[in-house]
């Protein structure tokens, strides 16, 4: 997933705000949005930046996906203005889940329910794979959400076979 600073974001790492320990400063500086959060994760590892740090930074609204609504009302409103807008914008492919079911069909849960249920399970299967499912074990490793791994359940699919794949699809999509 790509992720890019929010306007709170910018102004929290500009006025040095008690809410970003040293540590995550370091990894808040890199979601350029165009590192992935993958990327960011590697290159931070031995200062210790795990996926909690960066679902903690989501979740005060420092940071946020870049190809979204919510992403494009954020990279608007960056001072770089349009041009940076339209190209950041432009590298962000579009999440099309085509025939997927939507997160509240089936069972009603949330969709973080069905992403908490279903990464674990994700992980599993893809670390299972060995060094051929290396780069997609890394894809859902960065996965954030549950539209994140509802876009890699293609992939997994394929890699893993229907018979495997069926736990993971009864955890994203029942």
């Amino acid at each position: 997933m790509v992720l890019v600073k929010t306007p709170a974001g910018q102004e929290a790492l500009k006025d040095r705000h008690g809410s970003l320990s040293s540590r995550q400063r370091s990894a808040f500086i890199l979601f350029d949005g165009k590192r992935t959060t993958g990327e960011i994760l590697a290159a931070t590892a031995a200062m210790g930046i795990t996926q909690d740090d960066v679902q903690a930074m989501i979740a005060q609204g420092l940071l946020a996906p870049v190809g979204g609504q919510m992403a494009a009302a954020v990279v608007g409103s960056v001072a770089a203005s349009a041009s940076l807008a339209s190209a950041t914008l432009a590298e962000a492919p579009a999440t099309d889940l085509g025939t997927v079911a939507s997160p509240v069909e089936g069972s009603g849960r949330s969709p973080m329910e069905r992403y908490q249920a279903a990464y674990p399970i994700a992980t599993e299967l893809t670390a299972a794979l060995g060094l051929r499912g290396f780069r997609l074990n890394l894809a859902v490793e960065g996965a954030g959400s549950f539209e994140d791994l509802a876009a890699l359940a293609p992939k997994i699919r394929e890699a893993v076979g229907d018979a495997k794949f069926e736990r993971l699809d009864k955890a994203l999509f029942d």
